[in-house]
């Protein structure tokens, strides 16, 4: 049993790590335009200028942006070694559980729009809400699924 949770484990780590590195730094080619968090231009960010636009506060963009990536790439630091793992869950759940809220808040949306020109009305019809649910539900997972040193 103590082995199949180490390799739920790893592949639920694995897979956040993953997913958090591409969003702060995104180490392929050509990554869409506004979703990079640490190379973004400020005010290019398509999430967080949404936010600032619609709060009317600054800080979302850029302040709050490098400030979420870098959590993030904190969390998927502590993912990746064992013994910090669920320290990394709980970082993950936070980060991601802010992530959610903004999302059912007016000030995001569950749908949010894949552009910042104020003509186009096209949305990417909720996928990344549903990603940080994904997200959310695999970070809790970890924290319950890890096995501990007395386990």
């Amino acid at each position: 049993m103590r082995l199949f949770r180490q390799l739920v484990s790893w592949a639920l780590a694995l897979f956040l790590i993953v997913m958090f590195v591409q969003a702060t730094i995104y180490p392929l080619p050509n990554p869409p335009e506004g979703s990079v968090k640490f190379f973004d231009p400020p005010g290019a960010n398509i999430v967080f200028q949404t936010i600032a636009d619609r709060t009317g506060q600054t800080l979302f963009e850029p302040a709050g942006r490098v400030l979420t990536g870098a959590l993030e790439l904190i969390a998927a630091f502590f993912l990746l070694l064992p013994f910090t793992r669920r320290l990394g869950a709980l970082i993950s759940a936070a980060v991601l559980g802010g992530a959610v809220a903004f999302h059912l808040s007016p000030y995001l949306g569950r749908e949010v729009p894949v552009s910042l020109d104020p003509g186009n009305t096209q949305t990417d019809g909720g996928m990344l809400f549903m990603l940080a649910i994904i997200m959310l539900v695999a970070s809790l997972l970890v924290l319950v699924v890890h096995p501990g040193s007395r386990d």
